[in-house]
C-alpha cells in the first residue's frame, strides 16, 4: 500500500493516552506529542485518559477518529480496541484480534512459525511452575537465553541470562510484571528495527547501544544510544531484514503504524523478536525517527495513521457486524 500524501481535511480526533499499564508515563509522552502535532495541523483534538474516563460510556458522536497512543495493558492487548469496536468508533492501528495476538509474545511466535517468519526458539513458562521444571526448560533452550514477560512492552522485565545462576533473578523481574514468561534463545548480533505503515516500509534503522541490549533506559533515557540509517549491508541482507519484518506484520494482520524489532546474527540471518502495534511517538522514539528520515514530520506521520484508519473503516464495520 502506498501512503496517501495529500493533506488530511480537519478531523475531530480523540487521542487516547495514559492508561494504567506499566508504560503509562511513556504513553503520556507519546499522547502529548500526538496532540500537539495534530492540533498544529488544524485538527480539533481532545485527550482522553482511559484511567479516568469510562470509554464504554463516553459520547463518541463528536469524534471522527480515536488515535491510540496507549502502550501496554488494555490499550495494546485488544481490550480497548474491542470497546471501540462495540461503540462503532473508527480508531488508528490494528484491530482487537491482531492486537491481542501481537501483544502475547508466545502467541505471536506461534503465528510466526506457521508463516515461516524467522524467530528465535522459545518456551512458555508460568510463575506457578516449579524451579526444577523451569531450569529444565531453560537448559533445553540453551544459554545464553532471554527472559521476557509474555505480555509487556518497552523491554520492561527483560533480562539476558548467560548462566543458570543468573536465572532466578531474571525470573523475579519477569514475574513481577506478568504471570507468564518466555525463555527465548538469545541471538548474538546487531539490533534493527523496521517501522511500517500498513505495508509501506519506512527507512530501516540499526540500533547501537553500549548496553547489553536495547533496554528501557537505552530507549528512553540514554543519550548515547545510536540510530544508524547509513550502514554497509549487502542488498540481499537488507532485503531479507525487510522481508522478515513484512512477513511478521502480515502474519499477525497488523494495520496502521507498527514497528518490528529484529536481530541480525553473525551469519547475516534476520530473526524477528516482536511486533509493536502501538509504537512510541516521543521525541526519543524510533518510528518518528524513521519518518523524519523519509522527510515526514510527526504531524504528517500522525495524519497518515488517521488516513489509514479512515480508509479501513468499512473493513472495521464488516468485522463488527460479523
Amino acid at each position: 500500500m502506498t501512503t496517501n500524501t495529500k493533506r488530511l481535511a480537519p478531523q475531530r480526533i480523540a487521542v487516547l493516552l495514559g492508561g494504567d499499564s506499566a508504560e503509562r508515563e511513556i504513553s503520556l509522552q507519546s499522547g502529548a506529542a500526538v496532540v500537539s502535532a495534530l492540533s498544529a495541523g488544524g485538527h480539533d483534538v481532545v485527550s482522553i485518559d482511559p484511567r479516568d474516563v469510562a470509554l464504554s460510556e463516553f459520547d463518541w458522536s463528536k469524534v471522527d477518529v480515536a488515535f491510540l497512543a496507549l502502550h501496554g495493558g488494555a490499550g495494546e492487548n485488544g481490550e480497548i480496541q474491542a470497546v471501540l469496536d462495540a461503540a462503532g468508533v473508527c480508531y488508528t492501528g490494528s484491530g482487537a484480534a491482531a492486537s491481542r495476538l501481537a501483544f502475547s509474545k508466545s502467541a505471536a511466535k506461534e503465528r510466526f512459525f506457521q508463516w515461516n517468519v524467522p524467530t528465535p526458539a522459545y518456551v512458555l513458562i508460568h510463575e506457578a511452575d516449579d524451579d526444577a521444571q523451569i531450569h529444565k526448560r531453560a537448559h533445553a533452550v540453551g544459554f545464553p537465553l532471554v527472559v521476557k514477560p509474555n505480555s509487556q512492552g518497552s523491554s520492561l522485565g527483560v533480562t539476558i541470562v548467560r548462566t543458570p545462576e543468573e536465572l532466578p533473578h531474571a525470573l523475579l523481574r519477569c514475574f513481577h510484571l506478568d504471570s507468564f514468561g518466555v525463555l527465548e534463545a538469545a541471538v548474538s548480533g546487531t539490533e534493527w528495527t523496521q517501522a511500517v505503515l500498513d505495508e509501506e516500509l519506512l527507512p530501516l534503522i540499526q540500533i547501537q547501544t553500549h548496553r547489553s541490549f536495547f533496554d528501557y533506559d537505552a530507549k528512553y533515557a540514554d543519550g548515547a544510544t545510536g540510530y544508524q540509517f547509513d550502514f554497509t549491508l549487502p542488498r540481499n541482507v537488507e532485503a531479507s531484514i525487510r522481508s522478515a519484518a513484512l512477513g511478521a506484520v502480515r502474519s499477525l494482520d497488523v494495520a496502521g503504524v507498527a514497528r518490528v524489532d529484529l536481530m541480525l546474527d553473525q551469519f547475516s540471518r534476520p530473526w524477528v523478536l516482536e511486533v509493536n502495534t502501538i509504537p512510541g511517538l516521543t521525541d526519543h522514539s524510533l518510528v518518528p525517527k524513521a519518518a523524519a528520515r523519509k522527510g515526514w514530520g510527526l504531524g504528517q506521520l500522525c495524519e497518515a495513521a488517521v488516513q489509514s484508519a479512515l480508509a479501513s473503516q468499512p473493513e472495521q464495520d464488516r468485522r463488527n457486524a460479523a
